[in-house]
């Protein structure tokens, strides 16, 4: 009689989100340098993963998230000064004009 032996199958984590395609739109649209970074962690997660480094994956996972976000709020503030700056010259342009015209 051969001895009972026990299998047992080792149950891998759920794949990490990969925020590969947040990272891109960041890239494009908000602040390039952070989304370039955002990208670069985000290809790493799957393929981390696959070789089971599923420590390695959530790491690089958590990593992509975190250069993504702050990719867009440093890309939605550098938009919110930029409008600030351009309603205030505006502002200073119209109000130059009106000070010309009333010097006439």
């Amino acid at each position: 009689m051969e001895p009972y032996t026990q299998q047992t199958s080792i149950i891998p984590p759920v794949r990490p989100k990969n925020w590969l395609v947040e990272s891109i739109l960041v890239t494009i649209f908000c602040c390039l340098p952070f989304g370039i970074a955002g990208i670069v962690f985000a290809s790493q997660v799957n393929s981390k993963y696959d070789a089971g480094d599923y420590e390695g994956s959530q790491k690089a996972s958590a990593d992509a998230g975190k250069w993504t976000k702050i990719g867009m709020i440093v890309g939605l503030v550098l938009v919110a000064l930029n409008m600030i700056f351009f309603f205030l010259m505006g502002g200073a342009a119209f109000w130059a004009s009106f000070q010309g015209m009333q010097d006439n």
